[in-house]
C-alpha cells in the first residue's frame, strides 16, 4: 500500500524551481481529491479527475481510445473510496498521480490502466480474477506483477521476496517496474510526513534498488528526480549547499550557456540545417558531482547544450558545423548513436571551448532519440505489439521482446540465490556495476557482462554451472588466464575441460565479479564441504592439490640411455642435458673433458655457444638401442588435481618420471619439467600428444635452454 504521503504544509524535501528549467506540470491531489469523492461520472463521459491523465496521453497518442481509463478509474475510485492518505488525501490521488506521470512519459493505454489498478488488489477487496475479466490477461499480470507480498506471511523476508516476484515479473513485461518506479517518484514527492528513519530506510533501498533499475531502463526522467529527492534525505548538507549553488548561478548576470546557445542556432541557421536547440540544467546530484571532479564551478557546469534534430544524418551535419565553426575539444567527443548504451541511450557528445577558457558540453541527438533518452523502455510502448514485419507474436509463451541482457542474467542467478538475505544483498551490489561491455565469442556470438568482468565471469555467463570444467581462456587470440579482466569488443574463447567432475577453484571467487559466477562457484564448494577444505588448506602451487616436490631427488641427471656412436675413436658419447636428444633427432657432437663428447640437436642453442667458443663439431649418430631419457617442459593452467592427471597420461604411455620440478604459479599459469625414461624413441610423440590432452596443459615442448652439467 502506498500511503506514505506528506502534509503539503510539512517541510519535507523538494527540489527548489530552477529558473529556465522547465517544470514538468504537477497534479493537484487536493482538488483531484474533491473530483473522486464526487464519483464516478456518466458511464459514457470521461470524469473530471482524469482529465490531466486523458490530455496528456493524446499528447502521445492522439487516436488513444481512452474507455479502458475511464473503467480503470471508476473502480479504482470505487474500490479505494473512504481510503485516505497520511497527508489527509483520498488515496486515489495516489494512483491518479502515478499515472499522470507514466501518461506524460509517454507510456500506453494497457500500462496507464494497469496503473489505475495498481493498488487495488493490494489494498482493497478486487481481486486479480476480477482486474483479468474486466481488463484482460495484460493488466491482470502487470497489477500482480507489482502488487507486494505480504509481511504476514513473509515476514521480514517481505521486501526482499517482494522485489524478486517484481523482477521476475518484469523479465516477462518491463512494464511492471515501469509502473514501480513512477509508484516510487509519487512516494518519495511525498515522504516529509513519514518518520525520519522511515525516510531513511526507504530513500537508502530507493538508492541502491530502484534508481539503478531506472538507469539500466533508460528511465532518467524518473531516476534524476529520485536521485535529487534521495539526496536531500540521506545528504541533507550537501544538499543544501548544492541548492545554494544553483540558485546563485541563476542570479548571474551573465550565462555562458545561453551565449553558446545562441552561437549554436547561429552556425546552424548558416549551414540550413533546422534544429531545437535548448539549455538542459544539470539536476542537482549533477551539480554536486561536478563540484567534487572540478572544484570551484563557473557557468557552464551548470547545464548542458541539447540540440535536436529530426534525422539521425543530421546529427553529424550539427557535429560537423560545430567541430568547424566554434572551437572543439576533441577528446570529449563521443558517439552513443553509432554505439548506443545498453539502456537504449542514444546521442552524439561534444564540448565547445570559449574563449574565455569554459567549456560547455553539447549533446546531439533527434527528437525520438531525446524521446528514449527521457523515457526509456516507457517509450517503447506495448513490448508484444507485434511488428509490421513480424505478425506471428502469439499469447503462448510470456517472454519480453525488448529483455534487456543485463536483466536475463539477473533472473537467472536469482533462481540459485538460496536465501531472500543472498538475493537482497547480491540484487544491490550487482546493480551498484552501472556500466556494461559486451564480448565476442569465436563463433560471432555475444556475451553481455558488467565492466571488471573477468574469463571467470564470461565462463559462467557462457555455461552457467558447466562452466566449472573450464581450463583456461584464449583473448583477442592469446592466452590468458581466468583472473583476465576483459574490456568492450574483446574475443573471448573458453577452454573447457572433458572430466565431468571438474570442480571450480576457491580462488575463482577473488576473480568473479557477476553474481552468476559468485553463486555458482559458492553454491559448489558448500555443496562439496570435504573438496573446500582440501582447497582452503592447500598451500600448493597447484590451487588443490598438494605443494609439489620432485618425484626424484637431486637435480636433474644428465640423460645417457640412448646409443649415440661418436666417430672419434675412444671417445664416449654423452647425452647433452639442454636439449635431450632422442632418436631419431639430427644430431652433432663437440668435445669436452675428459675426453667425452657431448651430443646436441642440431637446433639447440648449445651448438651455436659451442662454435662460437671455438670447440670443433664431432661426428655422432644413433645406433642400434631405442630407448631414451628426454626432459619435457610442460605449461598449464592451475586447476585441481592436474598435477595427479598428468603424471597418470604419462604413465599410461610407458614413461618412467626420473625427476620432477613444478614451479610456483605466475598468473594462475604453471610450468612444469619432467625428466623421463621411455623404452622407445618413436614414443615421444605420443606422450606428448597425451600430455597435451590433458585438460588444463596448454603446451608441451622439448628441453631447450642450456643447463649446468658436468658436460661442460
Amino acid at each position: 500500500m502506498s500511503a506514505e504521503a506528506t502534509n503539503p504544509a510539512s517541510t519535507g524535501p523538494v527540489a527548489p524551481t530552477v529558473p529556465r528549467r522547465k517544470a514538468r506540470p504537477r497534479i493537484d491531489l487536493r482538488r483531484l481529491g474533491r473530483a473522486a469523492l464526487l464519483g464516478p461520472a456518466a458511464r459514457d463521459r470521461l470524469p473530471d479527475a482524469i482529465g490531466h491523465v486523458a490530455e496528456a496521453h493524446r499528447a502521445h497518442y492522439p487516436e488513444a481510445d481512452l474507455e479502458p481509463l475511464r473503467r480503470a478509474y471508476v473502480l479504482a475510485e470505487s474500490s479505494h473510496r473512504g481510503q485516505m492518505r497520511k497527508s489527509g488525501e483520498p488515496y486515489i490521488t495516489h494512483p491518479l498521480a502515478v499515472t499522470l506521470i507514466l501518461a506524460e512519459l509517454g507510456a500506453e493505454t494497457t500500462t496507464l490502466t494497469a496503473s489505475l489498478l495498481h493498488d487495488t488488489v493490494e489494498d482493497t477487496d478486487v481481486t486479480l480474477d476480477q482486474v483479468g475479466e474486466e481488463f484482460g490477461a495484460e493488466v491482470r499480470y502487470i497489477v500482480d506483477g507489482v502488487t507486494k507480498l505480504e509481511k504476514v506471511d513473509y515476514g521480514a523476508a517481505a521486501e526482499p521476496e517482494t522485489f524478486r516476484k517484481m523482477l521476475v515479473a518484469t523479465g516477462n513485461d518491463v512494464r511492471v517496474m515501469s509502473i514501480k518506479l513512477a509508484d516510487r517518484l509519487h512516494n518519495m514527492r511525498t515522504l516529509g510526513v513519514m518518520r525520519p528513519e522511515k525516510q531513511e530506510r526507504i530513500a537508502k533501498v530507493t538508492r541502491d534498488v530502484l534508481i539503478p533499475l531506472a538507469e539500466r531502463l533508460g528511465v532518467q526522467a524518473l531516476k534524476t528526480e529520485l536521485e535529487d529527492l534521495v539526496f536531500a534525505i540521506l545528504l541533507p548538507e550537501e544538499y543544501a549547499h548544492t541548492r545554494e549553488l544553483i540558485v546563485g548561478n541563476s542570479a548571474r548576470p551573465d550565462d555562458p550557456l545561453a551565449e553558446v546557445s545562441d552561437e549554436v542556432r547561429g552556425v546552424l541557421r548558416d549551414a540550413d540545417i533546422q534544429a531545437e536547440v535548448l539549455i538542459r540544467p544539470r539536476h542537482f546530484v549533477s551539480v554536486h558531482r561536478v563540484e567534487r571532479k572540478r572544484g570551484q564551478l563557473r557557468g557552464s557546469d551548470f547545464g548542458r547544450v541539447l540540440v535536436l534534430v529530426n534525422e539521425d544524418a543530421d546529427c553529424y551535419g550539427v557535429l560537423g558545423e560545430l567541430h568547424t565553426c566554434l572551437t572543439p575539444v576533441v577528446s570529449e567527443f563521443k558517439d552513443f548513436i553509432a554505439v548506443p548504451k545498453y539502456n537504449l541511450y542514444q546521442s552524439l557528445h561534444t564540448a565547445v571551448a570559449r574563449a574565455d577558457g569554459q567549456v560547455v558540453e553539447v549533446l546531439i541527438r533527434t527528437h525520438q532519440m531525446h524521446k528514449v533518452a527521457e523515457a526509456g523502455v516507457i517509450a517503447l510502448g506495448n513490448p508484444y505489439a507485434p511488428s509490421p514485419e513480424d505478425q506471428s507474436a502469439t499469447d503462448d509463451e510470456r517472454v519480453d521482446p525488448t529483455r534487456p541482457g543485463w536483466l536475463s542474467r539477473l533472473l537467472d542467478w536469482q533462481e540459485a540465490a538460496p536465501d531472500p538475505d543472498t538475493f537482497w544483498s547480491t540484487l544491490r551490489e550487482d546493480l551498484a556495476q552501472d556500466r556494461e561491455i559486451t564480448v565476442y565469442r569465436p563463433d560471432g556470438g555475444r556475451l553481455g557482462l558488467p565492466e571488471g568482468a573477468t574469463c571467470v565471469d564470461a565462463a559462467y555467463a557462457q555455461y552457467g554451472e558447466d562452466a566449472h570444467a573450464c581450463i583456461g581462456a584464449r583473448v583477442n587470440g592469446r592466452l590468458a588466464t581466468l583472473s583476465t579482466v576483459l574490456k568492450d569488443g574483446d574475443t573471448v574463447q573458453l577452454l573447457m575441460g572433458q572430466d565431468p567432475a571438474s570442480e571450480p577453484s576457491r580462488e575463482w571467487l577473488e576473480h568473479a565479479h557477476t553474481p552468476g559466477a559468485r553463486i555458482a562457484i559458492q553454491r559448489w564448494l558448500t555443496t562439496h564441504p570435504a573438496a573446500a577444505e582440501a582447497q582452503a588448506a592447500a598451500t600448493s602451487a597447484v590451487p588443490g592439490e598438494a605443494p609439489p616436490r620432485p618425484v626424484a631427488d637431486g637435480p636433474l641427471a644428465p640423460s645417457g640411455s640412448a646409443n649415440a656412436v661418436v666417430d672419434q675413436p675412444g671417445a664416449s658419447a654423452r647425452l647433452a642435458g639442454c636439449c635431450t636428444p632422442v632418436p631419431p633427432d639430427e644430431v652433432t657432437g663437440f668435445s669436452v673433458r675428459g675426453g667425452a663428447v657431448t651430443v646436441h640437436r642440431l637446433e639447440c642453442p648449445g651448438v651455436e655457444r659451442m662454435k662460437s667458443a671455438g670447440r670443433a663439431e664431432v661426428g655422432v649418430r644413433w645406433g642400434d638401442t631405442t630407448a631414451c631419457r628426454v626432459t619435457l617442459f610442460a605449461e598449464s593452467f592451475g586447476r585441481p588435481h592436474l598435477l595427479a592427471d598428468l603424471t597418470e597420461a604419462m604413465a599410461h604411455e610407458g614413461a618412467e618420471i626420473v625427476s620432477a620440478t613444478v614451479e610456483p604459479p605466475s598468473r594462475q599459469r604453471v610450468r612444469h619439467t619432467y625428466t623421463v625414461q621411455i623404452p622407445d624413441a618413436a614414443a615421444l610423440p605420443a606422450l606428448m600428444r597425451a600430455m597435451r590432452d590433458v585438460p588444463g596443459v596448454y603446451d608441451v615442448s622439448r628441453a631447450q635452454t642450456q643447463l649446468e652439467t658436468p658436460d661442460d
